[in-house]
């Protein structure tokens, strides 16, 4: 996180006394990264926050991944993991999340839920971040609530209890780290601050105002779900509290969920066609989140405005596609909610006829998260139960199976128009 916050009632100074009215003394918790090594907050506890009094088992919905193999690009239609808004209860925020595509540095998960609130949950993996494709409502956290909208980056750092409050039927596209997720390095002054030359700035960043105080009186047992590794396997555990973690009285530091909106990141352009790298919002390890966003285009009187083609020697490139008309993917059955996988190994671009369309365009309306990783991405069963077989052929207009079907069970239909 790029600078200090402070919310509630903290000690002058740290690592001393902190009382309540009655002189009872709060407990202190440093919340840090990288040992002591980065950054980090101090929250102050009504209660004891490592005093467990159980621990069973958490049986994680399907974690299971399959190889892109034989190599070929994938879609994945996301609207028809779930029913639409409205159309059914919904699914919980946190245990109805349905894998789509992972590999050991980051995992993309999608669900649509209803407005029953999530348990407490604790990723002990990585950061979370969390793109709101629509609904709105609230994150309760342990250092206070944020409300999120359409548009929204969640941004939950690792290790943070939190509970989604859905104030009405939310799509959330779950990016979840095995690392830190921070704004790209290349933006920040050597002491953190956001830089003229970035896209976005601190102002832009919404933390939480203040605390989320339960009764401290409550000494009523809580259960958090809470994600980790064990012997390489992603797995899952349900601890239960004698006290409630949302404890905190106050807390001060660099280190805290935040919301950042889309509508928010101004985007670069260029005399001709730009690269991804100038359309970037979040880092991780090994892998990078871009934005693409309604935009002039390229100004140079022999522009192509539409992507060239290009391979990705490095990388596995993931966009989904939230908003907006997407020029260049027309014909190949693209649509809102669909998420392409272009993998590592596979020169992509433009459908044929999206080019010379392109040609003198001003400005584009379209709005895509892209995720690039730097190891191959496999499928999750989400992944697989929403793909569309055709559309790995939709550049040549034909395939290996004359019969065969797309993703909605009728004839592939191959067109560049």
């Amino acid at each position: 996180m790029a600078y200090y916050r402070s919310v509630g009632a903290v000690p002058p100074t740290r690592h001393t006394q902190h009382r309540d009215e009655e002189g009872n003394l709060y407990r202190e918790e440093l919340m840090g990264e990288e040992g002591f090594s980065s950054d980090s907050s101090l929250l102050y506890h009504c209660g004891v926050p490592s005093a467990i009094v159980d621990a069973q088992v958490w049986d994680l919905p399907d974690q299971t991944r399959t190889p892109n193999h034989p190599l070929k690009p994938r879609h994945l239609k996301l609207h028809t993991l779930f029913p639409q808004p409205g159309e059914g209860a919904g699914a919980c925020p946190v245990e109805g999340r349905r894998l789509v595509l992972g590999n050991n540095d980051v995992r993309l998960s999608y669900v649509v839920t209803g407005t029953d609130p999530s348990p407490l949950y604790r990723n002990a993996i990585g950061d979370e971040c969390v793109y709101v494709q629509s609904g709105s409502g609230t994150v309760e956290t342990v250092f206070g609530v944020i409300a999120y909208r359409e548009g929204d980056y969640v941004l939950i750092p690792r290790a943070t209890d939190h509970r989604w409050v859905p104030a009405e039927a939310s799509r959330l596209y779950a990016i979840e780290a095995s690392s830190h997720i921070a704004p790209p390095k290349r933006y920040l002054s050597r002491y953190g601050q956001l830089l003229e030359h970035a896209p976005y700035c601190e102002r832009d960043l919404h933390g939480p105002v203040e605390t989320h105080l339960v009764d401290a009186s409550d000494n009523a047992d809580v259960e958090v779900l809470v994600k980790h590794r064990t012997g390489g396997q992603i797995v899952g555990s349900r601890l239960t509290y004698a006290t409630h973690p949302f404890d905190v009285v106050g807390w001060d530091g660099c280190l805290y969920p935040y919301t950042f909106n889309i509508d928010d990141y101004m985007p670069i352009t260029g005399k001709v066609h730009q690269p991804p790298p100038v359309h970037q919002v979040w880092e991780g390890h090994n892998f990078v989140v871009c934005n693409f966003l309604p935009r002039k285009v390229d100004y140079h009187p022999l522009a192509i405005p539409v992507p060239y083609y290009h391979s990705n020697v490095d990388s596995d490139e993931v966009m989904f596609y939230v908003g907006g008309d997407y020029e260049a993917r027309k014909g190949s059955g693209i649509n809102i909610g669909s998420v392409s996988l272009h993998p590592g190994g596979h020169a992509h671009g433009p459908q044929p006829s999206a080019i010379e369309a392109s040609l003198g365009a001003e400005f584009f309306d379209e709005s895509a998260v892209m995720v690039d990783t730097f190891a191959p991405l496999e499928l999750g069963e989400g992944g697989l139960a929403a793909e569309d077989p055709a559309y790995a052929w939709t550049w040549a207009g034909r395939g290996p199976d004359a019969d065969q079907q797309d993703g909605d069970g009728g004839p592939a239909v191959y067109s560049n128009s």
